[in-house]
């Protein structure tokens, strides 16, 4: 059975649900992600002759690629949001647009070990004893929510991890009485909590008597011709209704790195377009993740034989270049992978394997089998021609350089004016979008690494009152949120711009996160 017919089967199977599809390319590869309220009439719309593919190159071409997909069947549109979102991030589809960012939906957090427990908004969930509701797909559906939520149960707003009362006299909560002041006696600690505790109930779905009240009202006012009334009252009901209702939770699903369907004859195919005497056992590829200015990491895998050799991937921060500089990032990271590798063959050794690899002795080798046979770069004549410019400096100029651009999947060459196109169904151009893709996840896996690396140490911030200065002395002297928590009172106190009273204030709020920033 061919492709088409394969998905002609599948597309009579399809439910007319709410879902997610997945389009492969032919190597198994997550080519698109989409949501759909109807997924039989959704995913049926690739496969019927339509005007749109005359005018629209991208639809046209990621129909001409697609030869397999897979769905998800979900309850409801939010679920279908949520999961659209989470597998965008997850295989970082060519053809998606939407979603391919670093932002996570918004959650809804609460720590009822602090002394005074606040709902607050966040869109990272830590292992630090707190409660965590979400993630909510509507943002604006959820802020109402809160703020309604607030209201009812009397809870406070402000920001103080304990407030006192002198944070009374300006607080705007507990003089509109909706929050039934703490911090100044006004209940007792055991009290509030049973407000928070009921809050969560709240937001866990049990809010039936709540929306009967509300609709109530709202026929009420519609009755008595109170029509802006009752139109506030509906829509406050449907923020209600999307907030609170119960989402599936998905579970990760895994990478795989597809594999080719014949590697030797793409190599051989990709030595003949590229001119080269023989196909190139060993491809290494280069490509740069840098989010904003920050973080800026690279990334290095190599190819051995058309296969991934993972035991020879390389990840590096980049040190010397300012700002958001791809090109000199390209330079930064070229220069010293070879750098390495010619000090390593200098000394009669390829450079050091990781821990677990194999033993010197084994991994002895000639010096040309050291140096890969192609390198591979993600971008064009920019990224190109700085790396180009640091192989020539280090006397590896002979080594076969090639650059993929993402748009077009055009092949720069150095010393050709004009990029290369191949087809999209040729063997050489899917091995090397294979390897441009794999350094591409290795690269943005390393600086999801570090971002969280960040957040952990950004649990500080959520301590009121400190600031860059306390925060980056906090850090100096103990190293790590981790060291910190184990630290006595009197040794934070020591720290510049602490005293004994802020020093036992920090204290209790680590010790009420447990595990929070290790």
């Amino acid at each position: 059975m061919n492709a088409t017919d394969q998905i002609r089967k599948k597309l009579g199977t399809l439910p007319h649900q709410p879902g997610i599809y997945l389009m492969r390319d032919r190597f198994g590869t997550v080519i698109y992600v989409g949501k759909a309220r109807d997924l039989r009439k959704r995913v049926s719309q690739y496969f019927q002759p339509a005007r749109r593919r005359g005018w629209d190159l991208k639809f046209k071409a990621l129909v001409e690629a697609i030869h397999d997909f897979d769905v998800h069947v979900v309850r409801s549109d939010p679920e279908a949001v949520l999961l659209e979102g989470k597998l965008i991030k997850e295989f970082h589809p060519r053809y998606n647009v939407s979603f391919r960012d670093d932002k996570q939906f918004l959650m809804l957090k609460v720590n009822l070990n602090d002394p005074i427990p606040r709902f607050t908004l966040t869109r990272l969930k830590q292992d630090d004893g707190a409660r965590y509701f979400g993630p909510f797909p509507n943002s604006s559906a959820l802020r109402t929510t809160l703020a309604l939520v607030r209201r009812r149960y009397h809870l406070r707003g402000c920001r103080p991890l304990t407030p006192t009362a002198r944070d009374y006299r300006h607080c705007l909560y507990a003089h509109l009485r909706y929050c039934t002041a703490p911090c100044i006696g006004n209940v007792s600690s055991a009290e509030y909590r049973a407000q928070v505790r009921a809050a969560c109930e709240f937001l866990e779905g049990q809010c039936a008597e709540m929306q009967e009240q509300l609709a109530a009202e709202m026929r009420a006012a519609a009755a008595a011709q109170e029509y802006e009334r009752a139109a506030r009252l509906r829509d406050l009901l449907s923020d209600l209704q999307s907030t609170t209702r119960k989402l599936s939770r998905f579970p990760r699903v895994p990478y795989r790195l597809p594999r080719a369907l014949d590697p030797e004859k793409d190599l051989a195919e990709l030595a003949r377009v590229l001119g080269l005497p023989a196909p190139p056992p060993r491809i290494e590829g280069f490509d740069i993740s840098n989010i904003s200015g920050t973080f800026k990491v690279a990334a290095l895998v190599s190819f051995r034989h058309g296969r991934p050799d993972r035991a020879n991937y390389r990840r590096f921060q980049i040190k010397t270049v300012a700002g958001q500089d791809d090109f000199a990032s390209v330079a930064e990271v070229v220069r010293r992978r070879y750098t390495r590798v010619l000090k390593g063959l200098s000394a009669g050794a390829p450079p050091a394997a990781r821990p677990g690899g194999p033993p010197p002795a084994a991994r002895a080798a000639p010096a040309a089998a050291a140096l890969p046979d192609l390198i591979l770069i993600d971008g064009g004549k920019g990224q190109l021609s700085a790396a180009r410019a640091e192989l020539e400096k280090l006397g590896l100029g002979h080594i076969p350089l090639i650059g993929l651009a993402k748009e077009f999947e055009e092949i720069y060459r150095a010393g050709r004016p004009a990029p290369l196109r191949l087809p999209p169904e040729s063997g050489a151009l899917k091995l090397l979008q294979r390897v441009r893709d794999e350094s591409h996840r290795f690269a943005n896996t390393y600086n999801a690494q570090l971002r969280l690396r960040k957040i952990s140490e950004s649990l500080l911030d959520e301590f009121p009152h400190i600031g860059q200065r306390r925060k980056a002395a906090l850090l100096k002297k103990f190293g790590s949120v981790q060291r910190l928590r184990r630290a006595s009172v009197e040794q934070i106190a020591e720290v510049p711009g602490f005293g004994g009273k802020t020093a036992a204030e920090l204290k209790a709020f680590l010790a009420a996160r447990p595990g929070g920033g290790v």
